[in-house]
């Protein structure tokens, strides 16, 4: 098990923001978009007692259009450029999202593991609440492990039965449906398990740990893996929260959700059929 954390902006160091006045063309684009407004001048600069207000979202760096600004060390030339048409279009998004689905059949075999980390690197660029950025990305990467928490899941729901409420008697049955018959009703037999999760102290952790798992979620489609949200192992965990001490978590203190994930032992053939699914209020 593993843990890739990101770093809170509330314990960075100075900020060094930093201008080639050579390549600096006086545009002002920075001055602009800079979200706290503590961008000025020019050439471009940022008042050292204006610097605790930075929230180090790289908007400045980002919107450069001669690569003059750096910060906290990081330069332009080091960021991705981005021109036209190098995202993908609206149509292979659309079809992305339209063919998502909950993935309850999976191969036993471990993903790879580069390719686990570019994910999880790749999922802390989701945007977090005023930036803060303290999210916690708890990570079973080998089907090894993942067997382990299982057993321990389902030791504990056996001695502690009566401690399941009414509407989740149904995962009682967990443990001997698998040892009996090889049901899996809690982790449907996926090889890894990612937590999200940050403090309660997050401006808008509450918010901050599914739009994580969603950016997570959409990559590792892209990348031929398949997801499913675990409500069911929220539940549990909420139920007997002892058992966060076997994945290294705070039993206390801390918004979360869990997600399994692997190699899809299921294809679809075609997408599902939900268009005016959700209500919409237009307003005018």
């Amino acid at each position: 098990m593993s843990q890739i954390e990101t770093t809170a902006t509330a314990v960075l160091p100075s900020m060094d923001f930093q201008v080639d006045v050579d390549q600096c063309n006086a545009c002002g684009l920075c001055t602009r978009d800079c979200p706290m407004g503590i961008i000025e001048g020019n050439p471009p600069r940022v008042d050292p007692e204006k610097e605790i207000r930075c929230v180090r979202c790289q908007h400045c760096l980002a919107i450069c259009p001669t690569g003059a600004i750096s910060l906290e060390g990081r330069k332009a030339s080091d960021s991705l450029p981005l021109t036209t048409g190098d995202l993908p279009s609206l149509d292979q998004i659309d079809l992305l999202i339209r063919s998502r689905r909950s993935i309850r059949q999976y191969q036993n075999k471990d993903v790879d593991p580069e390719l686990l980390r570019r994910l999880l690197n790749v999922s802390a660029y989701a945007p977090t609440g005023v930036n803060a950025r303290a999210l916690t990305f708890t990570v079973i990467d080998r089907k090894r492990r993942m067997a382990d928490f299982r057993e321990q899941v389902f030791a504990a729901l056996t001695k502690h039965a009566a401690r399941i409420p009414d509407r989740l008697q149904f995962l009682a049955s967990a443990p001997t449906a698998y040892a009996e018959h090889g049901i899996d009703i809690l982790f449907r037999t996926a090889p890894h398990l990612i937590i999200a999760s940050a403090p309660t102290s997050a401006p808008c952790g509450q918010v901050d740990v599914p739009i994580a798992l969603a950016a997570f979620e959409l990559l590792a489609v892209s990348a031929g893996l398949g997801t499913v949200w675990c409500g069911l192992l929220k539940a549990v965990l909420e139920t007997l929260p002892e058992l966060k001490t076997h994945l290294d978590m705070p039993v206390e203190g801390i918004h979360y959700y869990p997600m399994l994930f692997g190699h899809p032992a299921v294809e679809y053939a075609r997408t599902v059929q939900r268009d005016g699914a959700a209500i919409v209020n237009r307003l005018s």
